[in-house]
């Protein structure tokens, strides 16, 4: 459920659920013992730790702003990340409450300190307090600058950093939604990146490690998300929590972030990340890794307003059987669906199926999520037919919620719940 509380309250342990780890191998666990999953045939998962009361983070509201220098104590809606485990995820994990200590929004105790390791992609120290560090495409896991939104980030602490980005008013994918808005999908794929940024250059983890997410939970404020404050820089805060490792290397961590622009909070959101070295994921993936060199047909897509889309090519959904039931329409030569080859569909491309799906269902356009929530609980395989379904959950009180699902062979592949505000009917003057 939705709570409230002091912008300050976001900590290191505010992290929405339990950890998972990726596989059964041994960790070393930067908070309590976890337990041990084992191998199985999804995605490699953190195991659940046991439950304690969440803190969620704030939702972005007109007046919360905080920083270093600011911590307002407004009060604010928050955040509440999904509330059960979910398996695993996609390409690309929450801790128990520590003491907080904190003037900062961010500030909470340490549970580690260590040196940080050397990047396995930079080859050099990972940034200390007050150096700042350049995202580059490799560490974003992007084929082209200008598909990478975080440009620069700062070490806090050992678990708390400092981003600058910057979202185009203009890009060929994550363009306008309309003459107003940008689009809060933005957010969600800048979350993404930045936490792989993190696991490489802040936590070791090397240059050919396998990203899963498991979960995303995003809350955006459409009116502070304008085409007009394009040209300002993101600034985000990111805690990073449940840090798991192997020896060195990061075994899964959540990352819990909060946007502002223009001295305004623009979103919060969270998400977990596992991560699967070369050697295990071959083994995982031993019987699908031939699929990159298989084609994959290319279904019709339905109409690119009805799925909130200007571009035919960027339409993730094909015609179903039934109202409200869609096929997932799968384009591995879409340059940022699709950036390099893959044996599996990717993590954002169900995200974006999820919101074009909404958007058709409820029939508003622009569909302009607040509030989007992601679970996912099997790799997406490219060669089997994937059906997405959606449930109106409510329509009144000025938003309507919008449940999606995909299934594919039988089994559940993801979850994921979006909310958007109605479009309000302007009166005449009288």
């Amino acid at each position: 459920m939705l709570q409230t509380g002091p912008l300050s309250a976001l900590t290191e342990d505010q992290t929405g659920r339990e950890g998972r780890p990726a596989n059964g191998s041994a960790t070393t666990v930067e908070n309590p013992p976890q337990t041990t999953a084992p191998r199985g045939t999804t995605p490699p998962r953190p195991a659940a730790v046991a439950p304690t009361a969440t803190a969620a983070a704030p939702a972005p509201t007109d007046t919360a702003t905080a920083t270093d220098a600011d911590t307002n104590t407004n009060t604010s809606t928050a955040i509440e990340a999904p509330s059960a485990p979910a398996p695993a995820g996609r390409d690309e994990t929450p801790a128990p409450p520590a003491t907080t200590a904190a003037a900062h929004p961010l500030a909470s105790a340490e549970v580690v300190q260590e040196p940080a390791p050397s990047s396995p992609v930079t080859k050099r120290s990972a940034p200390h307090s007050h150096t700042a560090a350049v995202v580059t495409k490799e560490l974003a896991h992007r084929t082209t600058e200008t598909d990478v939104f975080p440009t620069r980030w700062t070490r806090i602490s050992d678990h708390r950093f400092r981003f600058t980005a910057h979202w185009p008013a203009a890009h060929p994918f994550f363009g306008p939604v309309d003459d107003r808005h940008q689009d809060p999908m933005v957010v969600g794929e800048t979350l993404r990146q930045a936490s792989m940024v993190l696991a490489h250059a802040e936590f070791g983890a090397p240059a050919d490690t396998h990203f899963v997410m498991w979960d995303m939970a995003v809350r955006v404020d459409p009116a502070a998300l304008l085409l007009a404050d394009a040209t300002e820089p993101v600034e985000f805060d990111v805690v990073c929590s449940e840090v798991r490792r192997r020896g060195r290397g990061l075994h899964s961590m959540r990352t819990t972030m909060e946007f502002r622009r223009a001295g305004r909070l623009v979103a919060r959101g969270t998400g977990s990340t596992g991560c699967t070295s070369p050697r295990a994921y071959r083994r995982l993936r031993a019987d699908r890794l031939d699929a990159m060199d298989r084609p994959v047909p290319l279904l019709g897509g339905i109409a690119p307003p009805t799925a909130g889309r200007a571009r035919a090519e960027d339409v993730v959904l094909a015609p179903g059987d039934r109202p409200g039931v869609w096929n997932l329409r799968v384009d591995t030569g879409h340059p940022v669906l699709f950036p390099r080859p893959n044996d599996h569909v990717p993590g954002m491309v169900l995200f974006e199926a999820a919101r074009q799906a909404a958007t058709a269902a409820s029939g508003l356009h622009p569909f302009l999520p607040s509030r989007m929530t992601a679970d996912f609980t099997r790799y997406a395989e490219l060669h089997s037919p994937c059906r997405i379904e959606t449930e109106v959950l409510a329509e009144g009180s000025g938003e309507a919620t919008v449940r999606v699902s995909g299934r594919q062979d039988g089994e559940p592949v993801f979850t994921a719940t979006l909310t958007s505000a109605t479009r309000t009917p302007v009166r005449s003057p009288s």
